[in-house]
């Protein structure tokens, strides 16, 4: 976000106050990690989609009731981490999520600058691997690092969205990452 850029602290407020145009730029600037998030959580594109509407009807509904004493993010990912779980509740009655920084080694396998078609087909090979290491995470350790990794949330702001402390919040991280690295370095 540029310096003339509004924050979304104030976009929220301005839509709040009757300003339709604040909502969109809300959206654009937020719906692929939201997405991504929702997607990687319940692990259902469809489920996904929907998700997402829930979520961003939920931001318009209680817009009026936002009060900044958090950063948007981490109000808009806890919107998103609840309805997450409510939906994998309902479908898997044993199963809960909570509470994501990805590790050098993560950000790697992520971005790569690298041209050509024989790097591109290593990125995409090294991210199907991230995904299924990701995937095979148990679900409190795969909410923790997903909400830091797409949120972009700190440990605090996932204890806070994941209604857990900050030493839980922390230990799901850290477990999260330790599994992804050894299950990274596994794959030849």
């Amino acid at each position: 976000m540029s310096g003339d850029e509004p924050s979304d602290e104030s976009l929220i407020e301005r839509f709040a106050g009757g300003e339709a145009e604040a909502f969109d730029r809300l959206y654009r600037r937020h719906e692929l990690r939201v997405w991504r998030y929702l997607e990687r959580t319940v692990r259902d594109r469809t489920a996904a989609d929907d998700l997402m509407q829930d979520v961003w009807f939920s931001v318009a509904r209680e817009a009026a009731g936002y009060r900044p004493h958090a950063r948007f993010t981490t109000w808009l990912f806890t919107i998103a981490h609840h309805r997450a779980i409510d939906w994998l509740r309902a479908r898997r009655p044993h199963s809960s999520l909570d509470a994501p920084e990805p590790d050098a080694a993560v950000a790697a396998a992520l971005v790569d600058p690298s041209p050509g078609p024989e790097r591109h087909a290593e990125r995409a090979a090294e991210g199907a691997q991230l995904l299924a290491a990701i995937g095979a995470l148990p679900a409190e350790q795969r909410d923790a690092f997903l909400l830091q990794a797409e949120g972009g949330l700190s440990v605090e702001e996932i204890a806070t969205a994941t209604g857990t402390n900050f030493e839980t919040a922390k230990s799901r991280l850290r477990y999260a990452r330790a599994r992804l690295r050894e299950r990274l370095a596994e794959v030849p």
